[in-house]
C-alpha cells in the first residue's frame, strides 16, 4: 500500500479496539491521536479538584453520570474520544464498556501536546456533535475559557480567570476556580478588609 492510500485511510471504532492497550488512543474524524505521555502532575491534580467539586454537587447534576478519563466516548464509527471529565444525562448512553453516544457536558484540560487538539480539533467536533458545554481548562496559563451551544453553535467563548467562580450553564454548580488551580484568593476578594 502506497503512502498516499494509507494517509487517506479513515480509522474506525473497531481498528481502535485491536490497538495495543500500551498507549491511549483518540480518533477523530478517522484519524488517529495518540495520548501519550501521560498527564503532569497539575493536570491530574486539576482533574480531581474539579472532579472532587462536581461529586460534592451530585445532586445539582439532575441524576446525570460524571466519568473521567480513560472511558471512551464513542461518537460515530469515526470519532472515540476519551474526554477528561465528562457528565452523560442519557442513561441509554451508558454501556458496560463505553460511552454510546454524545455528553451533556466535557471538560478538557489542555497539555503542551494536546493544546491545538483541545482548542480546535475537539472543539469543532464536540460543536458538531452537539455537546451542550465545552470547557477548556488551561493549567499554564490559570484560566478555563467554556463554549455554551446555541442553536446548534458554539457562542463566543467566556474566559474565566483563577480567582473567579466558574457557574455551570446546563447545571446549577458552582466551581471555585482558585480552590482547582490550588492558590489563594487576595484578602480582599474574600469580602475581608486589610
Amino acid at each position: 500500500m502506497g503512502l498516499a492510500e494509507r494517509l487517506e485511510q479513515k480509522y474506525t471504532y473497531h481498528d481502535y479496539l485491536n490497538w495495543s492497550d500500551d498507549e491511549r488512543w483518540e480518533i477523530i474524524d478517522g484519524q488517529p491521536y495518540c495520548m501519550s505521555p501521560a498527564p503532569t502532575i497539575k493536570h491530574q491534580k486539576i482533574s480531581i479538584g474539579i472532579l472532587e467539586k462536581l461529586i460534592l454537587n451530585k445532586q445539582s447534576l439532575k441524576g446525570c453520570d460524571l466519568f473521567s478519563a480513560p472511558t471512551d466516548v464513542v461518537l460515530d464509527e469515526f470519532n472515540v474520544v476519551q474526554p477528561d471529565i465528562f457528565i452523560v444525562c442519557d442513561k441509554h448512553k451508558i454501556t458496560e464498556n463505553n460511552i454510546q453516544g454524545v455528553p451533556d457536558l466535557i471538560i478538557e484540560i489542555v497539555s503542551k501536546s494536546t493544546a491545538y487538539k483541545d482548542t480546535k480539533i475537539k472543539k469543532d467536533l464536540y460543536e458538531r456533535f452537539g455537546v451542550k458545554e465545552y470547557i477548556i481548562v488551561f493549567p499554564d496559563l490559570d484560566m478555563v475559557e467554556r463554549y455554551v451551544l446555541e442553536n446548534s453553535h458554539y457562542s463566543a467563548p467566556e474566559r474565566f480567570n483563577w480567582d473567579e467562580v466558574l457557574r455551570l450553564k446546563i447545571f446549577d454548580v458552582e466551581i471555585n476556580l482558585w480552590e482547582v488551580f490550588e492558590k489563594e484568593l487576595p484578602t480582599k476578594k474574600r469580602g475581608k478588609h486589610v
